[in-house]
């Protein structure tokens, strides 16, 4: 596994956790990432193992809510965690996988691996100002692709055990 060194752009949050996965490959222009977390109009989450995470300072949270698509919003379990004090947007755990979770790419400090391709997903949601800049092997998506995070590392090789 890859120790993962991340902050928030004040340094009153830091944290480390360890990563099977930890190519920046996939960009998510869904309205919550890109809102809270996407400032070129996508977030880019990465894979941990949650039992790793280890924390210095205090983070908030926060629970998106989602069209239920009856016409109403339900609240999501997923916590995205920020910093209190600048708001950058650090990880995000959905009690659903306990033992994921999803640092956000900008912020981490350790030097990433350059993904060969990028997968561009919730094309469906992006903002009409987003020009996706897609590369010849890339793929994209207008909801979610066929791979996710392991499945995708694991294809390419990029695994790390």
């Amino acid at each position: 596994m890859k120790t993962l060194e991340g902050s928030c752009r004040c340094g009153t949050v830091r944290f480390s956790v360890e990563s099977h996965a930890p190519v920046p490959f996939m960009r998510c222009y869904c309205s919550i990432c890109r809102k809270t977390a996407g400032g070129g109009g996508y977030a880019i989450n990465l894979h941990a193992d949650k039992r790793t995470l280890q924390v210095q300072g205090e983070t908030a949270v926060y629970h998106a809510t989602i069209d239920d698509g009856k016409g109403g919003c339900e609240t999501s379990s997923g916590e995205r965690h920020f910093c209190p004090a600048c708001a950058s947007a650090l990880w995000v755990y959905s009690p659903e996988y306990p033992e994921l979770l999803h640092p956000f790419a900008s912020a981490i400090d350790s030097e990433l691996p350059k993904p060969p391709s990028l997968v561009h997903m919730m094309l469906g949601s992006k903002a009409s100002w987003v020009v996706p800049d897609v590369g010849e092997d890339d793929q994209c998506f207008e909801a979610y692709p066929d791979l996710g995070l392991e499945d995708w590392h694991r294809a390419h090789d990029l695994w790390i055990d």
